[in-house]
């Protein structure tokens, strides 16, 4: 005896092959066109990564990443110059309102040559430092010999991070030596035995050393458990609520695929 299948099942299975198809089809999409991301130096290793990822997924699709600084990455996102802009710090009243994309979180680093002797400082002693109240290592326990300060330049979301973090009411000292990038902080560092700065924590390698800070080591591990107390925010930021290939690529980074390879670089998953 043959079964014949009622028009309903007909109508299920049929809609049980299109659903599956649709989602087939939107597993394969294929995207193509272009992005331009600038901004903080701090982010953009770490949206370069994230691009090179995505690239990787949709051949089609060109995503120029540039550094300037948070400054010119807000700048950049509010006058059009650039789809994403990245910042590595909150924004601030009187500044452009922007919408914000919660990337990753990150530590600073205070940072000296790896040859100094000093293990770490207590967080007044870096303000004395950066302030110029404190101009010897032997005064903190190393050497006697005068202390390079490096800092970045204003504009910098690193430097108004580490100022609101740590300095508070008090400013950098004058006699500071401005670098320009988180890169240029590091080789700076990297080749002054004297030296100190302040860096993010996705940056610290061999050729530089983080000082603990109050007791506490500066690593990954503790400042996303919140035990090391300089942490920030790193956004991407638009002008608008992002549609279309800006969308797609925010959404990567945001996605569990995109955190890892923000933990993959260092920085603090945010989901």
């Amino acid at each position: 005896m043959t079964v014949k299948p009622s028009r309903g099942w007909i109508l299920l299975a049929l809609a049980g092959v299109l659903g599956l198809s649709l989602v087939l089809v939107g597993c394969g999409k294929q995207l193509s066109g272009s992005v331009t991301e600038g901004g903080s130096t701090t982010v953009q290793p770490l949206a370069q990564a994230l691009a090179d990822a995505f690239q990787l997924k949709h051949p089609d699709v060109a995503i120029t990443i540039a550094g300037g600084g948070t400054a010119a990455g807000i700048t950049g996102a509010n006058d059009g110059t650039l789809d994403i802009g990245a910042a590595s710090r909150d924004l601030k009243s009187g500044e452009p309102a922007l919408v914000t994309h919660l990337l990753a979180k990150d530590g600073i680093g205070i940072i000296t040559n790896p040859g100094n002797a000093v293990p770490g400082l207590t967080k007044a002693q870096v303000v004395s430092i950066f302030s110029g109240a404190i101009t010897n290592w032997q005064d903190v326990g190393g050497v006697n010999h005068t202390i390079d300060v490096f800092v970045r330049e204003s504009g910098s979301g690193t430097r108004t991070a580490f100022q609101d973090l740590v300095m508070g009411s008090e400013n950098i000292t004058s006699s500071a030596l401005q670098q320009t990038s988180s890169g240029a902080i590091k080789q700076a560092v990297a080749g002054d035995h004297n030296a100190i700065g302040f860096e993010s924590l996705a940056y610290v390698d061999s050729s530089i050393k983080a000082l603990a800070i109050d007791g506490v080591a500066a690593t990954e591990a503790n400042a996303k458990d919140g035990i090391y107390p300089i942490v920030r925010p790193l956004y991407f930021l638009t002008k608008e609520q992002p549609t279309g290939l800006v969308k797609d690529f925010i959404d990567f980074c945001q996605s569990t695929e995109g955190q890892q390879i923000v933990a993959e670089n260092g920085y603090i998953a945010v989901k």
